[in-house]
């Protein structure tokens, strides 16, 4: 038994038992003898092992339950300072509320139905709108099954959903703070690094529902490249499956956003799918996009014979012809001092050779635009082998997709250039191209524009 059970704080708080204990912190149990109801009090303690941060944390949670009002979690009702027999220190006290914990839950042998890990997510997606959506927007940072409690089920409800322990909140202004806080196995890979923003909550959300369902702690499961592989060891439907593994993206860039588009693709059938193929494919369209959760890939296919090759072939025919008459020429005029002429006639062989690989890359050429996590990828390939230029980047420095339309310019000699519709992907200063001479239709630029900017949740700027 704690030292502290059965003292009075305050001349008003009883404490009946301790709840928890962490490293200069304790939290109890007591009764309000004011108003008679139950309360828990959370003791700072100046100890030897006392630490300023920590002191900062709990004013902190202080100063944000005091701005907070929402049935789900605890209500400020007092702070004071304290000097016990353990040492001087602050008390917060808050609400207390009668329900168990759902690592409580789990360690008792109690399992939960698909329907009802969509309940409970439905129900922490609400309580985190309503933080993430506060000025400036307020990150739990240790959500955990301990810091979770739920009531008794209730018809079809699995019972209600509740958030406590704001011990190691956050409130992001700016780039918010450097301190590292939170439970190993729930914590999203930049909280490691001391940052976090509202989507670190997400994580944080989706490792304690696989918990829920695997009974495991995130960190006991295997993982790959940094992701929970859990799906061999749940009965859940694929789509609750992807859901989970969206949820628990190591990547910011590939997580879901916030608690609104969390919530917004739980409820659709198609979870993922319906989220990234915002527009359709165009009908007729032969262009292949892949877009799942690892990779966007965009692979464009020959375009094949067409009337605007009949000028360049008979062009190219008539300057190769011109040109094998130069060669016969070339080696003579060589010979015989005429080096000019001959290096004139080679010069231009590269002019025959571009018209030759246009002609074979409109017949038989792709473009095939790739994007991981990792990288973007822009090649140009003639029946599987890869041309020259071969265009990389790191994934994390694209800024830009730029989607251009049909415009004119004029040339040094007052002629109008037609310059065709294309998308621009800016990485850095490199420049990637899709569209332009690859005729790609204007509603096929739209489809995969907006597929860009879905996956690289970057907007679509127009030119």
């Amino acid at each position: 038994m704690d030292q502290l059970v059965n003292q009075v704080l305050r001349d008003r708080y009883h404490i009946q038992s301790l709840l928890g204990r962490q490293t200069g912190r304790r939290t109890f149990l007591a009764k309000d003898l004011q108003t008679g109801s139950s309360v828990v009090i959370k003791l700072l303690l100046f100890s030897p092992d006392f630490n300023w941060d920590d002191l900062k944390l709990f004013e902190r949670e202080v100063e944000v339950l005091q701005s907070l009002d929402h049935p789900a979690i605890p209500k400020y009702i007092d702070r004071f300072e304290v000097e016990t027999e353990l040492g001087k220190g602050f008390a917060l006290v808050q609400t207390y509320i009668e329900a168990r914990s759902l690592q409580n839950w789990v360690e008792s042998g109690r399992t939960f139905s698909e329907a009802e890990i969509k309940a409970i997510a439905k129900q922490l997606l609400g309580i985190l709108d309503y933080l993430h959506s506060r000025q400036p927007p307020v990150v739990h940072r240790d959500i955990k099954p301990s810091n979770i409690l739920l009531g008794d089920r209730t018809g079809h409800s699995p019972g209600q959903i509740y958030l406590i322990d704001f011990g190691s909140v956050q409130t992001v202004v700016h780039s918010g703070t450097r301190t590292v806080v939170g439970t190993y196995g729930y914590m999203p890979p930049e909280q490691f690094g001391g940052r976090t923003v509202p989507a670190s909550d997400l994580y944080a959300l989706g490792t304690t529902l696989i918990y829920l369902v695997t009974g495991q702690h995130p960190d006991e499961l295997p993982q790959r490249e940094m992701r929970i592989l859990f799906e061999d060891r749940v009965n859940l439907s694929p789509n609750l499956v992807d859901w989970l593994k969206w949820l628990t993206e190591p990547s910011l860039d590939l997580r879901l956003k916030s608690a609104k588009q969390a919530l917004e693709a739980l409820e659709k059938s198609n979870l993922r799918e319906s989220s990234l193929a915002i527009a359709k494919k165009p009908v007729g369209s032969k262009v292949k996009l892949t877009n799942t959760r690892e990779i966007l890939e965009i692979l464009i296919p020959p375009r094949g014979f067409h009337l605007g090759l009949i000028p360049i072939i008979g062009f190219a025919i008539a300057w190769n012809s011109f040109l094998v008459m130069w060669y016969g020429a070339a080696f003579s005029m060589w010979s015989s001092g005429g080096w000019f002429a001959a290096l004139f006639a080679i010069a231009h062989l590269g002019v025959g050779l571009y018209f030759i690989w246009n002609i074979l890359f409109t017949l038989f050429g792709q473009i095939r635009l790739r994007i991981t996590p990792q990288k973007i990828s822009l090649t140009r390939e003639i029946l599987g082998v890869k041309c020259p230029p071969i265009l990389t980047a790191p994934r994390q420095n694209i800024v830009k997709i730029e989607l251009t339309r049909l415009s004119y310019k004029r040339d040094s000699e007052g002629g109008t250039i037609t310059i065709p519709p294309q998308i621009n992907i800016w990485v850095g200063i490199k420049k990637f191209e899709l569209g332009g001479k690859d005729y790609l239709t204007n509603p096929e630029l739209d489809w995969l524009a907006h597929n860009l900017s879905s996956w690289l949740n970057l907007p679509i700027t127009r030119d």
